[in-house]
């Protein structure tokens, strides 16, 4: 049984669950984790995929170890998978400099 953790995000796919218990027995890749999934809780796939693979704005964990190979990574039959959504980090675009709020604007 794999055992799938669902962001917050993602949950109104879920009926609101945190997690997922899947039946994948001698275990598969993280493609057919992520299709049993859509038949239990659907329409979660659409955000999880981005151009047939997994989308940037997500990290999988397998384990607690990021899957680094996507979506043909290999999920033992009794794994924890966990969704998470990437973190980032820096300015967005376009968007001024942060200053110490001891620093004067300039002049």
């Amino acid at each position: 049984m794999v055992t799938v953790y669902i962001p917050a995000a993602l949950r109104k796919f879920s009926g609101d669950r945190e997690k997922v218990d899947l039946e994948l027995a001698g275990g598969g890749s993280l493609r057919r984790v992520i299709d049993l999934l859509e038949k239990e809780c659907p329409g979660i796939k659409e955000p999880l995929m981005f151009e047939g693979g997994i989308h940037p704005s997500i990290a999988v964990f397998i384990n607690d170890v990021q899957a680094a190979a996507g979506i043909i990574e290999q999920v033992p039959e009794d794994a924890t998978v966990r969704l998470l959504p990437a973190m980032g980090g820096g300015a967005l675009q376009g968007s001024a400099p942060r200053r110490s709020p001891r620093e004067a604007p300039a002049t």
